[in-house]
């Protein structure tokens, strides 16, 4: 048998850590509502870890107005529920006009448990040229019960 060894390849070669959007000084954002304890800026910015969660319950929606028309490759979102069982969907989209037309990057329902799954990370790799905003439409809870969206990270690349 003819064999040889190898280096094993390191995981971060596999995935380099991207060079994340400053969205601090790159958009305004707009936000339907947030608990003071946890701000939509705990998600947004790298140096945070509590995450966002809204003040009120039902459809909660983020937007990210650019200054400047932005090229995206990369959208990280992040979810976590420890408490209670849910169906989350949540819709992703983006415009090139200001918001007068939309186009929607992804539309994605996620089962959370405390028992089993409660966390969800997803990382979407994308073409997105003049991207004017960026929206994220949370139904925390698609049975229609009481339940707070919340998101603990979001990041562009």
């Amino acid at each position: 048998m003819r064999k040889r060894i190898i280096n094993p390849v390191q995981q971060d070669s596999l995935h380099p850590e991207r060079e994340w959007l400053d969205i601090e000084k790159t958009a305004i954002v707009e936000v339907t509502s947030e608990d003071a304890e946890y701000p939509i800026e705990a998600a947004l910015l790298s140096d945070k870890v509590s995450g966002w969660r809204a003040s009120d319950s039902g459809k909660q929606t983020i937007r990210l107005i650019f200054d400047h028309p932005q090229q995206l490759e990369w959208i990280k979102l992040g979810f976590e529920e420890f408490t209670v069982e849910r169906t989350q969907e949540y819709v992703l989209r983006w415009s090139a006009d200001n918001g007068q037309s939309y186009q929607e990057i992804v539309r994605q329902q996620w089962n959370f448990s405390p028992e089993g799954s409660t966390s969800q990370i997803e990382e979407y790799h994308v073409q997105l040229t003049s991207v004017t905003m960026l929206e994220l439409i949370i139904t925390p809870d698609i049975g229609e019960r009481n339940r707070v969206a919340s998101l603990k990270q979001l990041r562009l690349a």
